[in-house]
């Protein structure tokens, strides 16, 4: 089993995504793609530049959070309890 980091949006940067001129054209454009099921590098990789200064900055001011996706391998798979479909 392994974690995956996603940057998700708080409810600081919801408020903010009305404002865009009070955090930045590249910050505004940040919290948009910023869905919790993203990684920093597929952020970087969207908006075409590195975001990892951005989004630290963000973090520290409470407009991003980091998640964490557990990822099952096929081990785990195998291992986990057979569930009814029909309940």
């Amino acid at each position: 089993m392994a974690t995956i980091e996603r940057i998700a949006k708080t409810p600081k940067a919801w408020e903010a995504l009305s404002r865009p001129d009070l955090i930045g054209r590249q910050a505004h454009t940040l919290l948009l793609m910023a869905n919790g099921r993203r990684s920093e590098k597929e952020l970087s990789l969207l908006l075409g530049g590195d975001v990892s200064d951005l989004a630290f900055g963000l973090r520290q001011r409470g407009y991003l959070q980091t998640t964490a996706m557990v990822v099952l391998s096929e081990d785990d798979d195998a291992q986990a309890p057979a569930v009814p479909l029909n309940g």
